[in-house]
Formats: structure tokens, sequence, C-alpha cells
């Protein structure tokens, strides 16, 4: 498998960082995985959206959902549309998508296939298993594992200490995790997502082979996040910036 990643902020873009967004291939597969905003732009630099064979929205912030518009006007007024594609989102996710584009003339069920997934559910995409844990967030929200040629990557999405993702990750190449936060535990100002150093010491506690933090706030040094990381996990962590791609 190979990770490119699209985009990394928390919450917000910044110049050259757009939020959340990645590719996962494998083969000739692709999953488009979270489409913050500015996301389906970097993703238009590496390949034909076209050809994507699907996307996954972990939930329904801004920030990991926005530019799946941009995708489905991109298609509808190709010259040649493509077929529907499959999109995995938690409950209620497609709902909230189709009313923001008031129905009607927006069709956006004409080209999104939207598929909800449940905790403990999997689905096959090519060569890919995706297997889908609850995040501790606020709104309904899915982390994702996906399998493919004996290798493993887990993505948190936004979450916390609590859910599934624990059990999820267990064993993981690769864990793209979130680290929004800098400093202890005590000291972080919301539950719902982690410091760098909670996410050392997941990656630590699941196995996981390699750790890459995303969602960094954009206003904190990201150099001071992998330090804190590196101190938890024990081991070199990686920094998901916009551009780069690894192999699992």
């Amino acid at each position: 498998m190979q990770l490119t990643v699209l985009g990394s902020n928390g919450t917000y873009a910044t110049p050259g960082r757009p939020p959340s967004g990645y590719l996962v291939s494998h083969d000739e597969t692709v999953l488009w995985m979270d489409a913050g905003p500015g996301t389906f732009a970097a993703l238009q630099a590496v390949m034909d959206p076209a050809k994507l064979d699907g996307i996954f929205l972990s939930h329904a912030h801004a920030d990991h959902c926005l530019d799946v518009f941009g995708f489905y006007y991109a298609m509808r007024f190709r010259q040649d549309p493509p077929a529907a594609f499959p999109v995995f989102v938690p409950a209620g996710l497609d709902d909230r998508l189709i009313a923001f584009l008031g129905g009607g003339d927006h069709p956006i069920t004409d080209l999104l296939e939207f598929r909800e997934v449940e905790v403990g559910g999997s689905v096959q995409l090519g060569p890919m298993t995706l297997r889908f844990g609850e995040a501790d967030h606020p709104v309904p929200t899915r982390c994702l594992r996906i399998e493919a040629g004996g290798r493993s990557l887990t993505f948190s999405a936004d979450t916390g200490t609590g859910g599934t993702l624990e059990e999820l990750a267990m064993g993981t190449d690769l864990l793209l995790c979130e680290a929004t936060y800098q400093g202890t535990t005590a000291e972080k100002p919301w539950p719902h997502h982690l410091t760098a150093g909670e996410a050392g010491t997941l990656a630590r506690k699941v196995g996981a082979v390699k750790l890459m933090l995303t969602h960094i706030w954009p206003t904190l040094d990201p150099g001071r996040s992998v330090a804190e990381a590196e101190e938890t996990f024990g081991k070199a962590v990686q920094l998901a910036v916009p551009g780069v791609r690894t192999r699992i």
C-alpha cells in the first residue's frame, strides 16, 4: 500500500496546508480518505479524480468532508461523467451533505453512492479490506483500518482516548494518528482530541510499527509534537505533510 498526504492541518487551512485528506492506494485501487477543504485541488495534482475507486469521510465536521462538493461538481460536469462512486460515511452524514446542496437541481446521489458504515463493520474495495471503528468525538465518527497485501494502515480520524481505536489498531503497520494538542492530558482544552504524547502512547500500546502524526493545531510547532510523540512511542515518529508519500 501507499499513503499520499493531501492535507493534514487540524481544523482549518493555512497557506500550503489544507486540513485532513489522504489517498491510500494498492495495485490499481485508490481510496480518498477524508476531504478537507483544499484537498480536492491537491488530489487533482496527482491523479485524475475520475479514477478514484471510493471515498471515506470520517465525520461531518467541515475540515474533513467539505471538498466532496467540489468533487461532485467536477464529476457532474465532465464531458464523460463517470459511474457513481461509493462514499463510506457514518450514520447521518449523507443526509447532511444532501441537505446542504438543497436537493432538486443538485442530484448529488446520482454520482455519490453513500453507504453508511457501522462500528465493527467491514467492506471490500478491490484488494483492500476496510474495517471501521468508533472514534471518541461529539458527532458520529469512524476510525478506519485498511488491510491489503499483508499490510495495514489505521487512521484515527478525530478522537479522544475513548472509542474502539485501540482495538482496531492492534498490530498495525502504520498508525496515522491525530495529535491536535501538545503538553499533558490535563492541559488539553478539549477531551475529544489527542495530544502528541497520547498519540505516541497509543501507538506503543497497540504495537504499531510506525506512527505518523496528523491534525496538529495550525499555530503549534510540529517539531515539538513529533518530539513529544517520540518520547512516549519510544521510536522515531513521522509527520504528515502535504505531498509526502510513504509505502506501508
